[in-house]
C-alpha cells in the first residue's frame, strides 16, 4: 500500500527569524533549501545545490523542502513557555512520571530512550513491504524520553474542551467573530489561555466506541489533527517547565524497533500480534484501553495497534532525500497534506502495524465535516487517530521549539 552544508542554528537571534521583528526572511536557515525546492519546480537544480544536506536544529536535520508558516503571532506564547524550561538533571535519564495540573492531574509516564542508530526503513524483503519505505537508511538518533503509552481522554480532555471562546485558530474569541484571530495576550495575562486549543467538537470524539463509554480516562484520545497534537505538547509544556513535543517519524520507528530488525518489535510472525496489540482481528471494532497488552523491550505499550499515531513529518513517497548518517531527519512542508502517522490501529490487518509501516493522512479524514473551511482542529473520519509525546534530553534552543509546535495546520491544497 502507498499510504546546504549543515548551517550552525544553536543561537539564531530573534531578529533575523521572523518577518515581524525585522526586514530578514523567517528561518533564514532554510533559505538555500527554499532555493533549491523552487529550482526543481522549474526543473532547474544547478550541481552546487544538487549535494544540498539537512540544515540540523538541536535534535533534528531538516530535510531540504519548503517552510512551514512561522507563525510569528504566537512567537510571544513561546517565548513566554521558553523561560519557564527546567534544566535537564545531570546523569543519565531515568524513568518518571509527569502530572498535568489541568488535567485533574492526569499522570503520564515517560521512559527513557536511549541515543543511538538504527537502520529506518523496511528490508526488500519484508513481508507485506510497501516501496514508500525504502530505501533503508542509516540514521542517529539523540537520547529521549517518550510517552509509555498513547496519549489519553484523561490527559486530553481538558485541552478539547477548554470552557473558553475560541476562534478558528484556537485564539481566544474576544469580538465574537470566530473568523477574525486576535494576538493571543489581547485581554489576558493567563498563558495557558493564550495558547491556542481546540474549538469545541460538534460532535463526540469518541464516536460511541468502546460501548459507549464516552471519555473514559483509560482510553486513547483519537480523531485529532497533527496540529491539534501539537498544541497539545505546548500547553502541557507550559504547565510542566518540560519541553514536549509530538516525534519525528525516525525516532518514533526507533523507539518502536527497539533495537530489533524484524517486522515487528517482537519479531516476524503475525500470529503473535494479539499478545502485542489490539487489531482488526481482536479489537471488537473498538479501541481499547491502553497498555493492556505487552509492551515493546524498551517498556513502550502499544507502539503496534490500538490508535495510530501522529509523527511530526510531512509525508515523503520514499527515504531518498534521507542521507545516510544523519541525525534524526525531519520532513517539514506548508502543506497540510500529507503527513506521517505509524503504528497501525484497531481496525487495521497485521501487515499495517509493522515497524516500517507508514500512511500518509488525507482529506478524506474530514469528509464528514460540514464547516468551510474544515476543522484545523479534528478529523471526524479517521477514529483510530492518536499520538503519544517525547521529550528530548537536550533542551531546545527557542528557534526549534517555536518551528516545532508550529508545523501545521498548514495550506489546505
Amino acid at each position: 500500500m502507498n499510504r546546504l552544508k549543515s548551517l550552525p542554528l544553536l543561537t539564531l537571534p530573534l531578529c533575523v527569524l521572523f518577518h515581524s521583528c525585522c526586514d530578514s526572511e523567517p528561518y533564514p536557515f532554510l533559505e538555500k533549501q527554499d532555493r533549491q525546492s523552487s529550482l526543481e519546480e522549474n526543473g532547474e537544480t544547478p550541481e552546487s545545490l544538487k549535494s544540498a544536506s539537512p540544515s540540523t536544529l538541536d535534535s533534528v536535520s531538516l530535510i531540504p523542502g519548503k517552510r512551514p508558516d512561522p507563525a510569528t503571532t504566537f512567537l510571544p506564547v513561546t517565548e513566554k513557555i521558553f523561560a519557564l524550561l527546567k534544566e535537564t538533571p545531570a546523569g543519565a535519564p531515568q524513568s518518571y512520571t509527569e502530572i498535568i495540573p489541568k488535567s485533574g492531574n492526569a499522570q503520564i509516564e515517560m521512559i527513557p530512550i536511549p541515543g543511538g542508530e538504527f537502520t529506518l526503513g523496511s528490508p526488500e524483503n519484508e513481508a507485506d513491504r510497501s516501496e514508500d519505505e525504502g530505501p533503508q537508511r542509516k540514521i542517529k538518533i539523540e537520547p529521549f524520553w517518550m510517552a509509555s503509552t498513547e496519549i489519553t481522554w484523561k490527559a486530553y480532555q481538558a485541552f478539547m474542551e477548554n470552557g473558553k471562546n475560541r476562534n478558528k485558530d484556537g485564539t481566544l474569541d474576544l469580538d465574537g467573530n470566530k473568523l477574525n484571530p486576535e494576538p493571543p495576550f489581547q485581554g489576558t495575562s493567563v498563558l495557558l489561555d493564550a495558547i491556542s486549543q481546540p474549538t469545541p467538537p460538534y460532535m463526540p470524539m469518541h464516536n460511541g466506541m468502546a460501548d459507549q463509554a464516552g471519555y473514559a480516562e483509560q482510553y486513547p484520545a483519537v480523531a485529532m489533527t497533527q496540529h491539534a497534537a501539537s498544541k497539545f505538547c505546548e500547553w502541557l509544556s507550559a504547565q510542566t517547565g518540560h519541553y514536549y513535543r509530538l516525534p519525528t517519524e525516525a525516532e518514533w520507528e526507533y523507539a518502536c524497533r527497539a533495537g530489533t530488525t524484524t517486522a515487528y518489535s517482537f519479531g516476524d510472525d503475525p500470529a503473535k500480534l494479539g499478545d502485542h496489540a489490539w487489531y482488526y482481528e481482536n479489537s471488537d471494532g473498538s479501541y481499547q484501553a491502553v497498555g493492556t497488552k505487552k509492551p515493546n523491550p524498551w517498556g513502550l505499550f502499544d507502539m503496534h495497534g490500538n490508535a495510530r499515531e501522529w509523527t511530526l513529518d510531512a509525508y515523503l513517497p520514499s527515504y531518498e532525500q534521507h542521507p545516510d548518517g544523519s541525525t534524526n531527519p525531519l520532513a517539514l512542508s506548508p502543506k497540510r497534506y500529507p503527513r506521517i502517522t505509524r503504528g497501525g490501529d484497531w481496525d487495521d490487518d497485521p501487515q499495517d502495524l509493522r515497524s516500517g509501516a507508514r500512511l500518509p493522512s488525507s482529506q478524506s479524514w474530514k469528509n464528514t465535516d460540514p464547516q468551510d473551511p474544515k476543522s484545523i482542529w479534528y478529523h471526524t473520519d479517521k477514529w483510530g487517530l492518536g499520538f503519544r509525546i517525547i521529550r528530548p534530553v537536550k533542551k531546545p534552543t527557542l528557534e526549534e521549539m517555536h518551528l516545532l509546535w508550529n508545523t501545521g495546520p498548514g495550506e489546505r491544497f
